[in-house]
């Protein structure tokens, strides 16, 4: 199922324009894990999963939110644990840290008959969850990997850096490496930058030591972006090449609207949706609107033509 036309309803505020009090509907506990503000995109994550629940909170009388931030896996382990053990949730929207680890612990969640949300980064079994929002990882990848052929019509070395180990890093490599095949692009060089500034600078670094020849970055991740940029002019190859990052962070908007030549292009995919998991996750205890099955987010490719309604100044990422 998909829920394209109900999240856009959500987006816009229409499925809220009627709000029910606790007289009218079940009461509940909403509990939301999601990662710190480790880089950017997270940080915009967290601001808006906190916007988000403060609007919910004042509209809902019949609705309590648990919000917790978690610095690695085990600790986010530890808060999913701590809500159905201290506050017993009746629901759990969940981000995960990483896949694997949080897999067993949200299955848990499940058994024991709360609704669950997961959101971004996939568990790494299937069929657990009872709503998947995310973006189009897969298309992420495909729309990178397209501009990469656009953009180097003969070929050419790149490198390419990876998030986090997750199901959505896989996805996005897998599609970003099945648009470019057969193009003549090769990636000599490929790591796990973490979705980090430091990282991505030193992955970045080391792979350009050890190739000379490298005409782009797809770093994949604006965070990284900016890491992978720095590491290119610490070593005096800005002339040399360009970096596609993602996600619509500010700054690289503002770049590629003024025709930087280091940063031509982005692809969206907005911390906004952790609002849009948790608002559907409302709708079970406020309304009687279905929300069960997955809602994603399509991958638009940035580029001067059209960067300036990307371009959001207030926002934090």
């Amino acid at each position: 199922m998909k829920l394209t036309a109900l999240a856009g309803a959500l987006a816009l505020g229409v499925a809220f324009a009627n709000p029910l009090h606790a007289q009218d509907a079940e009461s509940a506990v909403i509990g939301v894990s999601i990662p710190a503000a480790t880089h950017g995109w997270a940080g915009g994550m967290n601001f808006h999963a906190q916007a988000t629940i403060a609007a919910l909170e004042e509209r809902y009388e019949n609705l309590d939110f648990v919000l917790s931030t978690a610095s690695d896996p085990g600790q986010q382990v530890s808060d999913i644990e701590d809500m159905m053990a201290t506050r017993n949730i009746d629901a759990l929207v969940v981000l995960p840290f990483e896949s694997e680890p949080l897999t067993g612990p949200v299955a848990r969640v499940k058994e024991a008959g709360k609704w669950v949300t997961v959101v971004d980064r996939g568990l790494s079994q299937e069929n657990i969850e009872d709503l998947y929002v995310a973006g189009d990882n897969p298309g992420f990848g495909r729309v990178a990997g397209e501009f990469f052929k656009e953009r180097l019509p003969d070929g050419g070395n790149i490198i390419v850096l990876r998030g986090i180990p997750t199901t959505i890093d896989n996805e996005r490599v897998a599609a970003f490496e099945a648009a470019i095949e057969g193009s003549g692009i090769e990636i000599v060089g490929m790591e796990h930058g973490n979705w980090n500034r430091d990282d991505a600078f030193e992955v970045t670094q080391d792979l350009l030591s050890r190739n000379s020849d490298v005409v782009a970055v797809w770093a994949s991740d604006d965070d990284m972006a900016v890491g992978a940029i720095e590491a290119i002019n610490q070593a005096g190859r800005e002339g040399e090449m360009w970096v596609l990052g993602g996600a619509g962070m500010k700054e690289m908007i503002q770049r590629v609207m003024d025709g930087d030549e280091m940063v031509p292009a982005n692809v969206t995919y907005p911390p906004a949706m952790i609002g849009t998991a948790i608002e559907l996750t409302a709708l079970n205890f406020v309304g009687n609107a279905p929300v069960s099955g997955e809602f994603i987010i399509g991958s638009v490719l940035i580029t001067g033509d059209n960067a300036e309604q990307y371009y959001y100044p207030d926002s934090p990422f």
